[in-house]
């Protein structure tokens, strides 16, 4: 469980906060494709809003701009879909992170207002972990407090996660304590049986879940391409995939895309009796519907089962959850993190510099 310091139990009345958000949404010709990491940013600032923070600066990144300004990452997409989402729509945008024009932006805000700053990406200083950096934009939005909300980066030293607790008292937000509590259920003390749900590409990215996991977990499946490309264990409780649906056009012909149905019965069979699920990975390529059946049985399984604690994480996982939500809103998650590498970093036992950085309770 999160032992740090949090929004709940620290005096903010009259303040200027600043807060590092994670709205590095997927975009598409312009246009969010998905805003989960937007509305989940909302219960923190509103929080801070009615504890009376007399002003809430936001801070984030988009993509990867590598230190350059890149218009087509800029954050003024995300402050729109913010300002629509935010009760009484009291947003602002500035499209820098310090200096004359972030200093006016800050003192014309009105009381309780939002200022979102630009893409911190725009500039070397962030992902340099620069100190200068982190104050000179402290200095600008003349700061009292630091929200450390931005789970999703917490795995990287960059300037907005570590640089900037030495300049400011820096506590943590709702999201950022709910996915830190969420995850500990699954890694302190599961209830059980406890099954785990591996899938995707890269067996590298995986095996150190799979290595952690098989020693806590009652059963570990694997799917996916890591499967499909013959992943074997010789432990007695990790069950990998058995057939397999196959292309049957053009460059896809004949190649392993899905589960097949021998292997969604036996997983479906599997997560019927879990209590407790950790699902990182698709099973197969599921942008494509006709190879999407495989994923889509195991959110139905694990989603219509009030009695799984579940958490679901990695960026795929969980945008094809959620998108699957629309059309199914039946099925039910107790935490869809907003994090990919930060929660595999977590679930892993690495330790994630921009948590330790935060004041101890």
């Amino acid at each position: 469980m999160l032992n740090k310091q949090t929004v709940t139990d620290t005096v903010v009345r009259g303040q200027t906060v600043l807060v590092r958000v994670d709205y590095n949404v997927p975009m598409k010709d312009g246009a969010i494709v998905d805003d989960l990491r937007i509305r989940e940013s909302l219960p923190t600032i509103e929080l801070l809003q009615k504890k009376g923070a007399r002003r809430i600066i936001l801070v984030s990144h988009l993509g990867r701009p590598e230190g350059k300004k890149v218009p087509e990452l800029s954050l003024e997409p995300v402050y729109k879909r913010l300002k629509e989402l935010l009760p009484g729509g009291k947003a602002f945008f500035v499209p820098d992170v310090s200096g004359p024009d972030v200093e006016e932006a800050v003192e014309s805000l009105p009381v309780g207002g939002v200022l979102l700053l630009e893409n911190l990406r725009f500039f070397p200083g962030e992902e340099e972990n620069s100190a200068d950096f982190a104050k000179d934009i402290v200095d600008s939005t003349h700061a009292d407090l630091f929200v450390q909300d931005g789970f999703a980066v917490v795995h990287r030293a960059h300037a907005s996660t570590s640089a900037i607790t030495a300049e400011l008292p820096s506590i943590a937000g709702l999201l950022l304590e709910k996915e830190i509590n969420g995850l500990s259920k699954i890694s302190e003390a599961p209830s059980r049986p406890f099954v785990v749900v591996i899938g995707g590409a890269k067996v590298d990215d995986k095996q150190p879940l799979i290595d952690k996991f098989g020693k806590i977990a009652d059963t570990i499946i694997v799917g996916g391409k890591i499967a499909a490309d013959g992943y074997t264990s010789s432990a007695k409780n990790i069950y990998v995939a058995e057939d397999f649906v196959e292309g049957y056009e053009g460059e896809l012909t004949g190649k392993k895309l899905d589960i097949g149905p021998a292997s969604v019965e036996k997983i479906t069979e599997i997560l019927a009796g879990a209590k407790t699920v950790l699902w990182n990975g698709l099973m197969g390529m599921a942008e494509v519907p006709e190879f999407a059946g495989g994923s889509v049985a195991v959110a139905r399984a694990i989603g219509t089962n009030d009695k799984i604690f579940s958490v679901v994480c990695g960026g795929d996982t969980t945008g094809f959850v959620e998108n699957l939500q629309k059309t199914e809103s039946e099925l039910q998650f107790s935490l869809i993190s907003t994090g990919g590498g930060a929660a595999l970093e977590f679930l892993s036992g690495e330790s994630l510099p921009g948590i330790e950085s935060l004041e101890d309770k």
